[in-house]
């Protein structure tokens, strides 16, 4: 068996995907997303492997989708958006919290040809803002709205207040 052939068994369906989704957005900068069908026609494309593998559209779907409950994989490698497009992780995204996998291939699990993107990824990709930073969400943005409506509450007192109904006036709190 040759090495390039050795190096191809060794590569991971989950490498793969993250392949096919580093190549589209290396050759493609303007997009910001991409489809599942996108994803998988880039990897058909690309015969990374000698024939596309059964796993490699559960990976795009499901394992590598670091905001998405995990099934069985836990990596980070891939972020859903709405309308259901897909983008490599960055840094800052947030995961589903049973998410702690990989978020790119291990260097020595990729064919050499490849190398490039990792090198690509972490300079260039991977510290790029994310679709929505903290100060922008508008649910966060609520955050203290009210709270002059409070400030001259105690809020033990307020407590006892609303607990002092919940049994009748036979009832007293001690």
């Amino acid at each position: 068996m040759s090495t390039k052939a050795k190096m191809e068994k060794l590569m991971r369906v989950a490498d793969e995907a993250w392949v096919g989704l580093a190549l589209l957005h290396n050759e493609h900068p303007e997009k910001p997303s991409f489809t599942a069908r996108e994803i998988l026609d880039r990897v058909k494309a690309e015969r990374a492997t000698p024939e596309l593998r059964p796993g490699v559209q559960a990976h795009i779907y499901l394992h590598n989708v670091a905001n998405l409950e995990p099934n069985s994989a836990r990596y980070r490698m891939f972020y859903r958006l709405p309308g259901d497009t897909y983008r490599l992780f960055r840094t800052g995204d947030r995961a589903h919290p049973s998410r702690h996998g990989k978020i790119q291939p291990a260097r020595e699990e990729l064919p050499e040809r490849y190398h490039y993107l990792l090198d690509w990824y972490a300079q260039k990709y991977a510290g790029q803002e994310t679709a929505m930073k903290e100060e922008d969400d508008p649910i966060l943005q609520m955050r203290g709205v009210g709270k002059e409506i409070w400030a001259d509450t105690n809020a033990d007192e307020y407590v006892r207040s609303l607990r002092a109904n919940w049994y009748g006036d036979e009832r007293k709190e001690g």
